[in-house]
């Protein structure tokens, strides 16, 4: 790449997904208002998500590419945010237990007054959960901090039983599409 990439968050695992498509890249995530209008189209408002973290992390990295993206879980149209507490994930979990939902990644790339953006959506099985599986998954911490309370990249993973789409799109980057979006902006930067 000609134009130096920043990655707009501080996730290990879109990290980890730039790196394995060898991109040098420097991270830097601004505090953003992550509010969505529900009444809106949410692919929409997903896109505007991720750009409002892109051009807040652009202002500080000026001919700069960022990349800016955003995770959200749906289920019959309701967002499952990261959950609250230990509860909230249970109650999560429990709502997501043998049945399908939707994952939606949102990506924006900004450079000056040229924007992209896009949505890349995957749809997800869940196995029925008993309360014990729910419970050991909770133990570990890992569903504290991920949108609907699960991650597919680590031992969530034991919860799916299948997934239709990009499994990098439900990991938080769809890197593939990634690399060749970015590859397109850059031609029209020239």
């Amino acid at each position: 790449m000609k134009h130096s990439l920043i990655l707009a968050s501080q996730s290990p695992r879109r990290k980890e997904l730039l790196e394995l498509a060898e991109l040098n890249f420097t991270t830097h995530s601004a505090d953003v208002d992550e509010t969505l209008d529900l009444n809106c189209d949410i692919k929409e408002e997903l896109k505007k998500l991720a750009l409002k973290k892109a051009r807040a992390s652009e202002v500080h990295h000026p001919g700069c590419i960022v990349l800016g993206a955003d995770t959200t879980v749906l289920l019959d149209n309701q967002m499952l945010g990261k959950p609250k507490d230990a509860e909230d994930a249970r109650r999560m979990l429990k709502d997501l237990s043998g049945r399908r939902h939707e994952v939606m990644t949102s990506c924006a790339l900004c450079c000056g007054h040229h924007e992209m953006t896009w949505v890349n959506t995957a749809q997800v099985e869940f196995y029925e959960l008993d309360d014990a599986m729910i419970d050991w998954y909770i133990g570990t911490g890992e569903p504290l901090d991920k949108a609907g309370a699960y991650g597919i990249q680590g031992k969530g993973a034991l919860l799916i039983k299948g997934i239709e789409g990009d499994f990098y799109t439900v990991m938080g980057l769809p890197i593939a599409d990634t690399v060749r979006k970015l590859k397109e902006f850059e031609k029209e930067l020239d």
